[in-house]
């Protein structure tokens, strides 16, 4: 039976128009059953990367982190200088 209909028949399961407890209880245990199956499912998707892929992108980040910091540096040096001549030019010290 495809995953949809069993989703399909247990929604169907949980919403009966009698609205009695074991409906709902039944329908608690088939939502987290049906959701503990799902999780497990893409857990098995997960890959572990190896180690030249963590090393690579750890070069690529912290190339990264650098190149942003110098950028930041420079911006930083030049607004203030630029605000620096500009209280001068105003008469401040």
């Amino acid at each position: 039976m495809p995953v949809a209909e069993k989703k399909s028949m247990a929604k169907a399961a949980s919403l009966s128009s009698d609205n009695s407890e074991p409906n709902r209880i039944t329908g608690w245990f088939t939502h987290t059953r049906d959701f503990l199956r799902d999780v497990r499912a893409e857990m098995r998707k997960v890959v572990t990367p190896t180690r030249a892929e963590v090393q690579s992108t750890t070069i690529v980040v912290l190339v990264t982190v650098f190149a942003f910091a110098g950028f930041f540096y420079v911006v930083d040096s030049v607004l203030d200088h630029a605000l620096r001549v500009l209280l001068h030019w105003l008469g401040s010290v």
